[in-house]
Order: structure tokens, then C-alpha cells, then sequence
């Protein structure tokens, strides 16, 4: 589907915690996340650190994005 939706000239951001993954479905900007059971947060932190942690990831996400690529990149 990554590959697929890219192909329009759309592009996709696959943030997972297993890159591998990604890689094997097709996606070309991959930004590792945190843990299987909670991705893009984590739940032992504090509100005000977990709020950082989830805007890095987010700012993570939108660099991706906006970055020109030629193959699969890990950001």
C-alpha cells in the first residue's frame, strides 16, 4: 500500500518500532518509534515528557516528509 500511494506522488511516513518491517512492505521514509505495545509514547514517563517525546516523533515524522529521498531512509 506504501509503494502504491507513493506512486501518486504522495509521500508516506511509515513510523514503526520493528524497521525491518518497513523496509519489507516498501516504505522509503521510516522513522523507528518506541515500543510494540506503545509506539509513539511511553506510559512511565510524566505528561510534560511524554508530550516531548511524542512532538520529537511527530517533528521526526514531518522532516521525513518534506525530504527529498532516492532509496529507504531511516530518520
Amino acid at each position: 500500500m506504501v509503494k502504491e500511494i507513493e506512486r501518486y506522488g504522495i509521500p508516506i511516513v511509515h513510523m514503526a518500532t520493528i524497521t525491518t518491517i518497513s523496509e519489507s512492505v516498501g516504505a522509503n521514509r521510516i522513522v523507528p518509534t518506541i515500543a510494540i505495545p506503545h509506539p509513539v509514547g511511553n506510559p512511565d514517563l510524566s505528561k510534560e515528557e511524554e508530550y516531548t517525546l511524542r512532538k520529537k516523533l511527530t517533528e521526526r515524522a514531518l522532516k521525513a516528509l518534506s525530504t527529498e529521498i532516492e532509496e529507504a531512509t531511516h530518520f
